[in-house]
């Protein structure tokens, strides 16, 4: 079938990237599969981390559908883009659906993109990760494809003015090998897996990373662990207990 929204989509966005001169360094493409069914796991720090891993399968000739809230499918601007894209809503109160509805692209050989964290982590560390990704390649048969982005959180967060100037923003994105999903496994116990697997690309990408904050007032996107100001996971708790 014809990709009369999707394929503009991206040459817009490659527009907005050479505009905004970002330097994107992505590495481990090759891991993601040519053909056949994939569920594609990141990290999610930024509202447009989609953008990015869906970039990272390009070279490989792959258009990724990801799952994502039901809020945005409703919304006038992005609603017709999302469906238009065959990405897949998720209504986090009835999830069956959306699970349904993933299975059956899984199945028909489409790669699926997920965020376990269900949330952008404003620590800009790794939360706990669901189960569904397991589950879905479990079922589907298919393998997980762990990966990490950074940098994209100096773009656009939560919490953060967006930053779309010519920025000259570094982006780097880390793809790793692929974690079979095998049905005498526990999800849980893959998760756990998987989640090891993204972090350390997470700290590949860091360690990689070549931009460092300008001062103490531009530290707010490196995490505390690494120097910055970023909440920590604690202190998020702690508010959110309030």
């Amino acid at each position: 079938m014809a990709e009369l929204v999707y394929r503009p989509v991206i040459g817009l966005a490659q527009t907005l990237f050479k505009a905004w001169d970002l330097k994107i360094d992505c590495k481990g493409s090759e891991n993601i599969p040519r053909s056949g069914g994939a569920v594609l796991v990141s990290n999610h720090i930024s509202y447009l981390d989609f953008v990015f891993n869906g970039l990272a399968a390009l070279p490989q000739k792959r258009l990724v559908r990801f799952m994502a809230k039901e809020a945005v499918f409703r919304h006038r601007i992005s609603g017709p883009l999302m469906r238009g894209m065959k990405h897949i809503p998720v209504d986090r109160q009835q999830g069956e659906a959306a699970f349904a509805h993933a299975l059956d692209s899984l199945k028909s050989g489409e790669v699926i993109g997920v965020f376990p964290e269900a949330t952008i982590s404003q620590s800009f560390t790794l939360k706990s990760f669901k189960s569904g990704a397991a589950r879905l390649a479990q079922e589907a048969g298919v393998p997980l494809i762990p990966m990490a982005v950074w940098g994209t959180q100096r773009l656009w967060t939560k919490g953060q003015p967006r930053n779309f100037k010519r920025s000259h923003t570094p982006i780097t994105i880390r793809v790793g090998e692929a974690l079979e999903a095998s049905r005498d496994q526990y999800a849980g116990a893959i998760t756990r897996r998987l989640r090891e697997r993204v972090q350390e690309l997470l700290d590949a990408a860091q360690r990689a990373y070549p931009a460092r904050p300008k001062g103490p007032e531009d530290s707010w996107w490196l995490p505390a662990h690494l120097g910055g100001t970023a909440p920590t996971p604690e202190q998020l708790r702690a508010a959110e207990a309030r």
